[in-house]
């Protein structure tokens, strides 16, 4: 999908180049290195629940979406028209055919909202479940409070070799973990799974190392391992961290299993096409195959939906269909392998679009009402909760705060929302400051 950029005139890459996200930017040896450091630090959250979050940074519109408005005037409900959906009564934008026809497998909750109008603020209240302690700016890299994912990083720990938290292709601007540490920061996946040969860095053996010969290597650094160090400074050895992130790094090397999980190759052509053979729906399918071997928190990142500019054009050109056809075929895919019951899907921005168009054509920031898209882990499908007023300006009925959806995703994955965390300096940080469960989601 290439560079995509928001208002503020910065690339979604560049987020890696400052803060916490310079952290998303690690090798996966070097988080395991990080990761036995923090060793004490262990999980306590039980939960099967793995979670893949859809980020489409820059603030999806709700009108183009899943709140249509076709009783408004034309310069407030756009150029698309609303279709009915599986749900009777219920109708979404012409733009995703696909998801109307799936609307008894998932909820929308169309009343999330909060004052937060530029990108930084927005972006830090819906990843993380708090608002920024001072205002920021359209532009701003925050990092004031853990991201979900971080979190669940902090409760599970390490799974199956692989870490609790990845994203693709690369890290939201709000996504690292703060004070809890660069060992619960994403590991990025970068580069396009839709492409032939498509490798994951740092988890694939050098062309020149057969497994053999890495085998052997191996069993001459366990013959090393062997010999007496001085026993007063063993304690503290840091020789013995760098050999347990050795030995952590080389069983995924060598795990069939989690290699599996990276070989895009074995999915059946059928399911590639359901997903869309493109960028975004192959990271959908990838995110997937992370679930399926136990990654417990992926974000798929899709940057470039702040759209100021020709909202309409913009989506007839792409957008829209990808979108549609990626995220129906992961809800269909999760549901036809049993996955939907312990897989949170979620999908959202930063916030809605202005009600009216602009003389650009497009749509400006608007935190007053959003659609948030929420499947599985026991969540209802066919379900619309909350609504905005007629022409979409407002959420209106059962309104529903970010911390509301902190709480709920939370409690979806075994994480316990009113905890107190510790930062370094041992100042007491509320997970979750207020917030209750969207309530329609727990039956």
């Amino acid at each position: 999908m290439g560079t995509s950029l928001n208002c503020d005139g910065i690339g979604r890459r560049n987020f890696l180049q400052l803060g916490f996200g310079a952290v998303g930017g690690l090798g996966f040896s070097d988080l395991l290195r990080i990761r036995a450091e923090a060793a004490k630090v262990k999980g306590t959250s039980t939960s099967n629940v793995n979670c893949i979050l859809i980020w489409l940074d820059g603030g999806p519109s709700h009108y183009e979406t899943f709140d249509p408005k076709p009783e408004a005037p034309s310069d407030i409900r756009g150029e698309f028209k609303s279709i009915p959906t599986a749900i009777p009564g219920v109708h979404f934008s012409e733009t995703v055919p696909n998801l109307a026809k799936i609307a008894d497998k998932f909820a929308v909750v169309r009343s999330i909202c909060h004052k937060d109008p530029n990108h930084g603020g927005g972006n830090h209240y819906l990843m993380t479940g708090s608002p920024t302690p001072v205002p920021v700016g359209c532009g701003a890299f925050v990092s004031f409070h853990p991201s979900m994912g971080s979190m669940v990083s902090h409760e599970r720990g390490v799974r199956n070799g692989l870490p609790a938290y990845m994203s693709l292709p690369s890290m939201s601007r709000s996504g690292g973990p703060n004070f809890l540490g660069a060992q619960h920061a994403p590991f990025v996946i970068s580069g396009d799974p839709s492409q032939t040969g498509f490798r994951v860095r740092d988890v694939t053996l050098p062309a020149d190392i057969s497994e053999g010969r890495a085998q052997s290597r191996n069993a001459l650094l366990s013959s090393l391992d062997r010999m007496k160090r001085i026993q007063e400074a063993a304690a503290e050895d840091p020789l013995l961290g760098f050999d347990q992130s050795y030995k952590q790094g080389f069983n995924l090397l060598a795990s069939k299993e989690a290699q599996a999980a990276f070989d895009m190759s074995k999915e059946p052509e059928a399911i590639r096409k359901l997903y869309g053979e493109n960028d975004f729906g192959q990271r959908l399918l990838l995110a997937r195959r992370l679930a399926e071997v136990g990654v417990s928190f992926t974000v798929a990142y899709w940057g470039g939906w702040d759209h100021h500019r020709n909202i309409f054009k913009t989506f007839r050109d792409g957008y829209a269909q990808k979108l549609d056809q990626g995220l129906s075929g992961l809800i269909i895919d999760l549901q036809q392998r049993g996955m939907l019951d312990n897989t949170l899907v979620l999908c959202l921005g930063e916030f809605g679009r202005t009600p009216k168009v602009n003389k650009d054509t497009g749509r400006d920031h608007w935190p007053g009402a959003m659609s948030v898209l929420m499947a599985g882990a026991g969540i209802p499908g066919g379900l619309i909760v909350g609504a905005t007023d007629p022409k979409g300006y407002y959420a209106s009925e059962n309104i529903y705060s970010p911390e509301d959806f902190a709480v709920s995703v939370y409690s979806k994955l075994g994480v316990d929302p009113t905890q107190v965390l510790h930062t370094a300096s041992g100042r007491p940080v509320q997970l979750v400051n207020g917030g209750r469960q969207i309530k329609e989601l727990f039956v």
